[in-house]
């Protein structure tokens, strides 16, 4: 006699085994229509699915975020339908879901295109239609291999044959489409309203490159067409932002295949970086950081010694000089580790604050790089402390305080905080790992910071604080992190003397506040649509001349600005002033100082903004006060 306790906390019972559909039909006609899926005893599970016993039931409709991952789990099995309906020789093989939608990979030697899509999306429409039942069987391995085999579907038979033959398998079926599946799907595809066909890509079977390239579509599902809508006018946002496009529009960067994954930095483009730099190192400064500088190539043995080539060294780009196997650094870490092993450390030298603009190489999959947020060269703002244990909430406090400084000068209110503690698979003692999880954890109290809380996904070595921005169209970005490392230090032998005598290994916190130099100048590319704040600005201010007899004019007044340190050029070609009024307000220059007979003549310029505000007529002192307030 099963008693199922419902949310509210009433209960229902029944004299035998019921269905989540009975239940939910009995509760009303209302959550029937709606019902997607449901959570039993925490487990999520179809509506068909049997209830025996005594249990705790929630019913998920699109209101559930649980529910909309259902939907988008259901529309990857019905565009994979649709493609075997329209391509019958195209194999299946994995369609999971992902922020914001889903994806299915496809083994089809001619390739899709985007007119293709249209035909897809069409069909999935047709099949939505017929509000075609979803079942679900369960089978042994050997039947759902050859249930795969008999459909000429090799790659998914390949997969389950690398599943566990004890394991519980089960089949989805709608209509004549059969897929491999763990569940829950939605009841029927008449359930399935709102998505959209976005994108194809290659892919390698199994993510190797060794294997043979797959075609992935890309789409979004949602619970209805007013939220599928309000996203698709959020992706036409993020399209305008895009930093690769704003970056050769503006002139600031471009990638080209002899370099994969590494940047050209145009002038301006430096400029904007140096920007970055100078400003994260007067933070080093005022913050009681030594700045160094660690080789870029270091040999095999002192990677072996901290770890990384055991972990880490297919990451790693390599090379072998005089019988000697180097890598490039994929992380300053061990390099800090040497400058402070160099010398007798006291107990008075801790906290030892070491910061590197660290140039560093990891070899990301081609098929994974994205502009400059995904790349395989890159500069981190990387920093390590070496501390005592007693010294650890006191340090992260301080860059608590720091990275909360940074993200709010460069405009970033909204942070989001989550505190990852201790895995399985560690080092270090417990006790120790208790110290410093209630470090981090009083350091975020303390300061009054909330914060997600992540059991298990610290990383080996320690537990570990992440940041998150969210920037000014609502996309998240995961930014700055602070560590605390067990491990390290006594691999790679650092030692400090302490009070009584006794040799100890250090405690050192790793942190990085941007993350890398080249992804967060991507952000803020993005964040700002390329008008990048006057102080980042890397060309502040232009002056355009009306014609020829006011060039001489423009010269002097670029002088003036330019001794007061602000960064200016000059148009003087022989062109409408119109046109190139609207040339330097695509490229997003905050000030455009226009010079005619009557600016000559009154020693003034007329001030316009790159949003097409007209400021009007100022003398040179009156427009560098102006742009002094908006670059402070």
């Amino acid at each position: 006699m099963p008693q199922i306790q419902l949310p509210d906390g009433s209960h229902r019972h029944y004299d035998d085994a019921v269905t989540v559909r009975n239940v939910v039909v009995d509760i009303g006609p209302g959550l029937a229509k709606a019902a997607l899926a449901a959570r039993v005893d925490g487990r999520l599970l179809d509506l068909d699915a049997v209830l025996d016993g005594d249990c705790e039931l929630a019913i998920i409709t699109e209101r559930d975020p649980e529910g909309i991952e259902v939907i988008r789990h259901s529309t990857a099995h019905l565009l994979a339908q649709a493609v075997k309906s329209l391509y019958p020789d195209a194999q299946v093989t994995i369609g999971p879901i992902i922020e914001d939608g889903f994806y299915y990979d496809f083994a089809y030697p001619p390739g899709f295109n985007e007119h293709d899509l249209v035909a897809i999306e069409a069909k999935m429409k047709e099949l939505a239609g017929l509000k075609l039942p979803i079942e679900r069987t369960v089978v042994d391995r050997d039947t759902a291999v050859r249930t795969f085999q008999d459909m000429g579907e090799r790659y998914k038979a390949e997969i389950i044959m690398d599943i566990p033959a004890d394991e519980e398998l089960s089949l989805y079926r709608q209509g004549d489409f059969v897929d491999l599946c763990r569940g829950p799907h939605v009841p029927d595809t008449g359930r399935l309203k709102a998505f959209k066909l976005t994108k194809v890509a290659g892919a390698y079977w199994r993510g190797d490159s060794r294997n043979e390239m797959l075609q992935r579509i890309y789409g979004t599902a949602w619970g209805d067409k007013k939220a599928l809508k309000a996203y698709l006018t959020r992706l036409e946002e993020a399209e305008k932002r895009d930093h690769r496009r704003l970056g050769k529009q503006l002139d600031l960067f471009h990638f080209q295949d002899e370099a994969p994954g590494m940047v050209f930095w145009h002038q301006k483009g430096w400029v904007l970086y140096q920007l970055i730099e100078d400003y994260m190192r007067r933070l080093l400064d005022e913050y009681g950081y030594e700045e160094v500088h660690t080789p870029q190539l270091l040999d095999r043995s002192l990677w072996e010694r901290s770890g990384h080539w055991e972990i880490f060294h297919e990451n790693m780009f390599t090379t072998e000089v005089e019988n000697r196997d180097y890598a490039l650094k994929p992380m300053n870490c061990p390099g800090h580790v040497q400058i402070f092993n160099q010398g007798l450390r006291s107990y008075r030298d801790l906290p030892l604050r070491i910061g590197e603009f660290g140039v560093v190489h990891r070899y990301e999959a081609s098929g994974t790089l994205h502009g400059l947020l995904r790349v395989r060269r890159f500069t981190q703002d990387d920093a390590h402390v070496f501390c005592t244990e007693d010294q650890i909430q006191q340090e992260v406090v301080a860059l608590i305080d720091l990275a909360y400084r940074v993200y709010g000068d460069f405009g970033f209110s909204d942070v989001a905080v989550g505190l990852s503690t201790r895995p399985q698979q560690r080092v270090g003692e417990d006790a120790l790992w208790d110290k410093s999880e209630q470090a981090l954890e009083k350091a975020l109290a303390d300061k009054k910071i909330e914060f997600s809380l992540y059991p298990g996904e610290g990383a080996f070595y320690g537990p570990k604080i992440d940041f998150t921005l969210k920037d000014s169209i609502g996309r998240d970005w995961q930014c700055g992190t602070i560590q605390v490392d067990f491990s390290m230090p006594g691999r790679l032998g650092a030692q400090y003397v302490a009070a009584d005598g006794a040799k100890l290994v250090p405690v050192m916190i790793h942190r990085a506040i941007l993350g890398s130099m080249e992804r967060f100048i991507g952000i803020l590319i993005e964040d700002h649509a390329g008008k990048l704040p006057t102080w980042l600005a890397p060309l502040q201010v232009v002056l355009l001349n009306i014609t020829d007899r006011h060039s001489e004019y423009a010269q002097k007044v670029q002088k003036t600005l330019n001794k007061q340190g602000i960064r200016v050029d000059s148009d003087l070609r022989n062109e409408k002033i119109g046109y190139k009024i609207r040339h330097y307000t695509l490229q997003r220059v905050p000030y455009l100082l226009v010079i005619g007979d009557r600016e000559v003549e009154t020693n003034t310029v007329a001030v316009r903004t790159r949003d097409g505000e007209d400021l009007g007529a100022m003398g040179l002192d009156e427009f560098v006060g102006v742009l002094a307030s908006d670059a402070a």
